[in-house]
């Protein structure tokens, strides 16, 4: 097995613990470490540090060898609230690192609606903690953020002015999703530069909530149009089993065991890095000039190679 699947691995079943454990505590469970060792097949140091730093900041009483919350605080955390929490102390690295006092105020205020993870490979972000610190207090408080940003091509554009809305880890990689010039877009924050928080405050825009709900991605944007893919009976199950694809519904399945999946895109580059992936056992039926494009992407690949060699 290589070190990334075995990490991978590790990092599902320390979240799936922490989660287990938290979901005992929010129900009013009064916990045995020895227990919860026996239960997880870890040893008790692990579970003790689980209780005693991971989830430091939460509000423990420890009583007769035992662990429980603070009755004013139970039931308080939803089932996504401890799936966020389990994420943020079971990954280091993922979120800049984050005090006590930090995840406290998680779930003391609404600041974990700043926060949206899709995946667990992760950019190390620690270097940008002040950044994520800023920026998560001016989504919390509605202020408006200015910011110069650095393109894929090195270009700087001058300060501009945003009303942020979410952190987003998309594969890895920390975005801004931001208000910008009457649309909604999406900044990588390792490009970001010179953050100023504005005193000036916003009110929410309703549409932005739901378009990123809608949106499997960083490619945001209301005009979204559909895609459809014929996915041969070899890799048919991949797709069934999760969904691949932005925003995927299987549409039918065809004859030999194959599938027509439909996926909803801003724009080809949210779809075709993965349908180059899957080759050659996809095809884009709609629209058709997507196939083309990326039938045309494979020959100029082919004659660049050809040249080289």
């Amino acid at each position: 097995m290589s070190s990334t699947k075995r990490s991978a691995r590790a990092h599902d079943t320390l979240v799936y613990r922490l989660s287990e454990v938290l979901t005992k505590l929010n129900q009013g469970e009064s916990l045995a470490p020895q227990a919860l060792a026996d239960e997880f097949g870890v040893n008790l140091r692990t579970i003790q540090r689980d209780l005693n730093v991971r989830f430091a900041g939460l509000p423990l009483i420890k009583a007769n060898g035992r662990y429980k919350m603070d009755e004013a605080h139970l039931g308080k955390l939803t089932i996504r609230d401890i799936e966020r929490f389990a994420a943020f102390t079971g990954v280091s690295g993922l979120f800049p690192e984050m005090s006590g006092q930090f995840l406290k105020e998680v779930f003391a205020t609404n600041a974990n609606d700043a926060w949206q993870v899709r995946g667990h490979h992760y950019e190390d972000v620690r270097e940008h903690r002040a950044m994520f610190v800023a920026l998560e207090q001016a989504i919390v408080q509605k202020r408006t953020v200015q910011f110069r940003y650095c393109k894929t091509n090195g270009d700087t554009r001058v300060r501009i002015a945003v009303e942020p809305y979410k952190l987003i880890n998309q594969k890895g990689i920390w975005y801004l999703a931001a208000w910008d010039d009457g649309k909604l877009k999406s900044f990588a924050i390792s490009r970001i530069e010179a953050l100023l928080v504005d005193a000036e405050t916003f009110v929410p825009r309703k549409q932005v909530d739901k378009e990123l709900a809608d949106s499997d991605g960083i490619w945001l944007g209301t005009a979204r149009h559909r895609v459809l893919i014929q996915v041969s009976s070899q890799v048919a199950t991949f797709f069934q089993r999760r969904n691949l694809l932005p925003n995927q519904v299987i549409e039918k399945e065809t004859a030999g065991g194959g599938i027509l999946v439909a996926s909803t895109v801003v724009h080809i580059d949210e779809i075709l890095p993965i349908i180059r992936y899957w080759i050659p056992h996809v095809r884009v039926l709609e629209p058709p000039h997507y196939q083309q494009i990326l039938e045309q992407g494979l020959a100029d690949y082919l004659k660049q190679t050809a040249r080289v060699s």
